[in-house]
């Protein structure tokens, strides 16, 4: 449940990408450059997942840079 709503917000940010309504950072556009949109998705949904459980483990606040 976890793995498939991650994959639907990252399907979302890429979405909004496309739109112009998001600026990607660059290592989301080089992944987009060498990648079909679908594998795009589940590789950032692992970074949200990984980011996410770093919160968690170490307690901090997400920043947003």
């Amino acid at each position: 449940m976890l793995r498939s709503t991650l994959i639907v917000g990252a399907t979302t940010l890429l979405r909004h990408i496309r739109k112009g309504r998001h600026k990607p950072t660059p290592w989301l556009t080089s992944l987009l450059e060498r990648k079909p949109p679908k594998l795009v998705a589940v590789a950032l949904a692992n970074k949200f997942a990984r980011i996410a459980w770093r919160l968690m483990i170490s307690g901090g606040v997400y920043t947003g840079r």
